[in-house]
C-alpha cells in the first residue's frame, strides 16, 4: 500500500462524528422532511393528501437502487470515491429538489437523494472494517450508532424550524449544506483504507450472480423476504407520520417530539438486543419479537374499533413503543441471518440483500400509505399481518436450515 492510500487514521474523537454524520444522512433526509409534508403538497398542487407521501416513498426507491451499486462500486474503486459520488448525486437531488417547479420534478429529485445517500450509508460500513475489527470495531460502532440514534429525535424539530422560518425549499438548502461540509471534511481529514492491490473491478455479472445465488438459497431469500415484510409498514408508518400526528390527532407543533420519543425506542430495543442475543440466539429473539408484533397489533385491532379507527393518543402511543421495540430487534437480526450462508460474498451479498428487501417493502408500504382515511385501522392492521407474514417467512427459510443442517441447534 502506498503512503497516500496509508495515510494516517483519524483519532476516535474525530472518526466517530464523521462516521456518524456519513451515516446518518439517511434518517435526515427522510425524517426532517416530514413536517413539510402538507407544505409541499399545497405549493406544488397536490391533489390527494396522501399522494405527498411519495416525497418519503421516492427516497426509499432511490436508496433500494443505490445500495445494489455502492457497495460493488466501493470495492472497485475504493472507499473515499465512492462516498465522494455518492455525496455529490445527493446534492445535485437536493437542488433538483430546491428549484423544482412540479411535485414530479421534486420527487425526481428525492430519486436522485436516495440514490446518492445510499453511497455514505453503505460504504461507511466498509470504511470501518477497513480499520477496525473485534471488539474496537463493535465499540466505535456503537459511539457512530449514538449519533445514528440521535438524528431522528430531532430532524422532525430541525425540519418544522426550517419550515417555519423559510419554507420547505430551505429544507433541501439546509441538506446541500449539510452535504457539502461532511464532503469537504471526509475528503479533507480521512484517508483512503482500501489498498489498490485489493480492489476487485466493478462487475454487473457479479451483481446478477449473487441475486441468483440468494434466491436459490432458501434460508437467504427467506430471511430477505421477512426483512421485506417487517420494513413495509414501518415505511408506512413514516410516509404518513405527519398525518397521524398533525390531521388525526391534533398534535401540531408538538408532532417533532412525539415522533422523537418513538424514535428513541429503536435505541432501546438494538440496547436490548445486545444483550440478549448471545444468550437466546437470534433465530429465537427474531420470532418472539415477530408474534409480539402480531399479537400487540391483533389486540389493537378490536380495540381501535371501540374508538371508531382512533384509540386515546397516549393508548396509541403505548402500542407503536411496544411495537417499534420489537421491530428494531428484528432488523438487526434478521439481516444477520439472511448474511449467514454469504459470507464468501459478504459485500455484494449485503448490498443486494438491503435491496432486495427495500424493493419488497417500499411498494407494500406504499400501499398501506395510501389507504391511509384518517383512522388507525390500515396501520395496526398492516403491523399485524406484517409480523403473521414474517413468522411464516422465518418457518420458510428455517426449513433450509433443517434441510441443510439436519442436526443443528436452530435456537
Amino acid at each position: 500500500m502506498s503512503q497516500t492510500e496509508r495515510g494516517h487514521a483519524l483519532r476516535t474523537a474525530e472518526f466517530v462524528p464523521l462516521v456518524g454524520l456519513l451515516m446518518s444522512l439517511v434518517a435526515l433526509a427522510i425524517d426532517a422532511m416530514l413536517p413539510a409534508l402538507p407544505a409541499i403538497g399545497g405549493d406544488l398542487g397536490v391533489s390527494r393528501p396522501n399522494d405527498v407521501q411519495l416525497v418519503i416513498m421516492s427516497l426509499f426507491l432511490g436508496l433500494a437502487i443505490g445500495q445494489l451499486l455502492f457497495g460493488p462500486l466501493s470495492d472497485s474503486i475504493g472507499r473515499k470515491p465512492a462516498i465522494h459520488a455518492g455525496l455529490a448525486l445527493f446534492m445535485i437531488g437536493c437542488l433538483v429538489s430546491i428549484f423544482a417547479p412540479t411535485f414530479e420534478v421534486m420527487i425526481a429529485g428525492r430519486v436522485l437523494q436516495g440514490i446518492g445517500v445510499a453511497g455514505p450509508r453503505i460504504v461507511t460500513m466498509a470504511l470501518v472494517r477497513d480499520q477496525y475489527e473485534g471488539r474496537l470495531m463493535a465499540k466505535l460502532m456503537s459511539f457512530a450508532m449514538a449519533v445514528f440514534i440521535m438524528v431522528p429525535t430531532i430532524a422532525p424539530a430541525l425540519g418544522q424550524g426550517l419550515l417555519i422560518v423559510g419554507g420547505w425549499r430551505a429544507i433541501f438548502v439546509t441538506f446541500l449544506v449539510i452535504s457539502a461540509i461532511v464532503f469537504a471534511w471526509f475528503a479533507l481529514r480521512q484517508p483512503e483504507t482500501l489498498p489498490t492491490a485489493q480492489r476487485r473491478p466493478f462487475s454487473p455479472r457479479a451483481i446478477g450472480q449473487a441475486v441468483g445465488e440468494i434466491v436459490r438459497i432458501r434460508t437467504a431469500l427467506g430471511y430477505t423476504i421477512a426483512t421485506g415484510f417487517v420494513f413495509a409498514p414501518f415505511v408506512a408508518y413514516l410516509g404518513s407520520a405527519q398525518q397521524i400526528f398533525q390531521d388525526s390527532y391534533g398534535t401540531g407543533a408538538l408532532f417533532p417530539l412525539y415522533f422523537g420519543v418513538l424514535a428513541l425506542s429503536f435505541g432501546v430495543g438494538s440496547i436490548v438486543n445486545g444483550r440478549l442475543v448471545m444468550k437466546y440466539g437470534m433465530r429465537r429473539l427474531s420470532k418472539v419479537a415477530a408474534c409480539a408484533i402480531a399479537l400487540i397489533s391483533l389486540v389493537a385491532c378490536p380495540v381501535a374499533f371501540i374508538f371508531d379507527g382512533l384509540p386515546p393518543f397516549w393508548l396509541f402511543m403505548c402500542y407503536l413503543l411496544s411495537v417499534f421495540v420489537s421491530v428494531s430487534l428484528l432488523f438487526g437480526n434478521l439481516n444477520a441471518l439472511a448474511m449467514e450462508p454469504l459470507g464468501h460474498i459478504a459485500g455484494v451479498g449485503a448490498a443486494v440483500i438491503a435491496s432486495l428487501a427495500t424493493f419488497i417493502s417500499v411498494p407494500l408500504g406504499g400501499l398501506v400509505g395510501q389507504g391511509f382515511d384518517g383512522t388507525m385501522y390500515t396501520l395496526i392492521g398492516a403491523f399485524a399481518v406484517s409480523g403473521l407474514a414474517t413468522l411464516a417467512a422465518m418457518q420458510w427459510a428455517e426449513g433450509g436450515v433443517a434441510a441443510a443442517h439436519p442436526m443443528s441447534d436452530r435456537g
